[in-house]
């Protein structure tokens, strides 16, 4: 060692050895994250087109593409299976038929009814046989058909007839006509109520066929994405909306109807009281000559 140079302990020296080796040990971590991060910077763009084609986002382009476009209630009748097609057009038709009954049957019981109610307002303001006869001639309806079968019935008893047996066969003719007017309004009511019990059924039927068709699809495809079955599933609902949209209307105006039909059943009963009422006091004050004279 020469004069006048200095010369560094050896503790120094080791010293600084230590924290050298101390800082490269520490770096070690540091090192693959920014070589890998280097590394993805230096890959092409032809690269990392590549590598994403392995990804997710060709498998959501392909699922897009299977879905169909028109979502609304005609491009989901369009693509649904021929079964819940036939389900739905169905459907609608016993939609329409129960329009069709409530305002054809709608117009025929308010007229019958304001024809009974008529008659009946005659039948209350005459104190005879004859004299309803005369008051409800140019009135239609089943009353007027009570009074034409009392007077027929009074007339074909004879002069002097039994009382209790023309009453009687009177009553008998009086059942049977109301049992004609009942019938002939109640036509058409059977088709609603049939309507309203199976409507929802035949809905739910389509519904099934077309969710086992989803699941189906399921299977095939392998996926258990829910936007590919989700249209399917959306078909098959739509059968059952249908099937409730002609089923409550039905079931309702049916309701309705029964309520005016008793009604209406009701009005002709208390005309055939107030005719046999009227018929058992004629032949009490004995009026049968009259009845004969003004029948011819």
């Amino acid at each position: 060692m020469r004069m006048g140079e200095k010369t560094i302990p050896p503790c120094r020296t080791l010293l600084f050895r230590t924290l050298l080796a101390l800082a490269f040990f520490a770096a070690l971590p540091i090192v693959p994250p920014m070589a890998q991060e280097a590394t993805q910077e230096s890959l092409p763009a032809a690269a990392s087109e590549a590598i994403g084609m392995t990804g997710e986002e060709p498998a959501l382009e392909a699922t897009g593409a299977m879905l169909p476009h028109d979502l609304s209630p005609w491009g989901m009748f369009m693509q649904a299976d021929i079964v819940v097609k036939a389900v739905m057009i169905g459907l609608v038709i016993a939609s329409i038929v129960t329009w069709t009954i409530w305002f054809a049957k709608r117009m025929e019981i308010a007229g019958a009814r304001r024809r009974a109610t008529q008659a009946f307002s005659a039948l209350a303001s005459s104190a005879s046989l004859d004299d309803a006869a005369q008051n409800m001639s140019k009135l239609k309806g089943p009353v007027a058909m009570l009074a034409e079968a009392a007077i027929a019935e009074l007339n074909a008893s004879g002069e002097a007839p039994d009382k209790e047996g023309v009453k009687e066969r009177i009553a008998w003719r009086f059942q049977r006509i109301e049992a004609n007017a009942a019938r002939e309004i109640g036509i058409g009511t059977g088709v609603l109520a049939t309507i309203g019990a199976t409507a929802p059924f035949v809905g739910l039927f389509g519904t099934v066929w077309g969710i086992m068709n989803s699941f189906i699809g399921i299977a095939q495809t392998q996926t258990t994405n829910l936007a590919v079955v989700a249209p399917g599933i959306a078909e098959a609902l739509l059968a059952t909306g249908l099937g409730l949209a002609a089923a409550i209307p039905a079931v309702v105006i049916y309701n309705a109807f029964a309520r005016s039909i008793a009604g209406y059943r009701a009005l002709v009963a208390d005309s055939s009281a107030e005719l046999l009422r009227i018929v058992s006091r004629d032949l009490d004050l004995g009026r049968k000559p009259r009845l004969s004279k003004a029948a011819d």
